[in-house]
């Protein structure tokens, strides 16, 4: 059983956040193990089993990119951990110049400004990124689909470097 099989929904990209929140609380209910206190050692242990099965299932299918991922995997593409590098120069030089542009920021007259246009250009990038993935997993276009999970990985790091920048920056 898959994770969306797992969670009754279609084993698709897009999904219902809501509806696959809902599942997770009715399984959690379902499985949790206290509800198995008095049973065989056994079902207990299954129990346990089950609900880190779900707890998983879960994390996976509620981010985007791990969904991404468990996708391709789904369909022979594992790009999980894997040591391969993008091979694309264009897209890596703009990664460095936006990772020097980012670093140039704390020392701009007006930061703030600055960071808020840095992170909304990044932001529209993230999810132009997130839309062509949901359109080549569609499509069955996986070596496509993992060149670009692959990509937004880049650009949510540089996110979460964003954050990190503004944190310093305004406490």
């Amino acid at each position: 059983m898959n994770h969306f099989e797992l969670f009754g929904l279609p084993t698709q990209y897009q999904l219902d956040g809501s509806l696959l929140s809902s599942q997770f609380r009715e399984l959690q209910k379902r499985f949790h193990p206290d509800n198995f206190a008095t049973a065989s050692e056994r079902d207990r242990l299954l129990a346990v089993q089950k609900a880190a099965q779900i707890n998983d299932a879960y994390q996976v299918l509620k981010h985007p990119i791990s969904r991404a991922e468990y996708l391709l995997a789904q369909n022979g593409v594992e790009i999980r951990g894997e040591q391969q590098t993008l091979q694309d120069p264009m897209f890596l030089m703009e990664q460095m110049e936006l990772r020097e542009e980012l670093e140039a920021i704390p020392s701009a007259s007006d930061a703030q400004d600055v960071l808020a246009e840095f992170d909304a250009r990044v932001s529209k990038m993230y999810k132009q990124h997130l839309s062509a993935i949901e359109q080549e997993l569609n499509a069955a276009l996986w070596q496509q689909a993992a060149d670009r999970v692959r990509k937004l990985k880049f650009i949510a790091k540089l996110k979460n470097e964003i954050e990190l920048v503004e944190e310093k920056l305004f406490g």
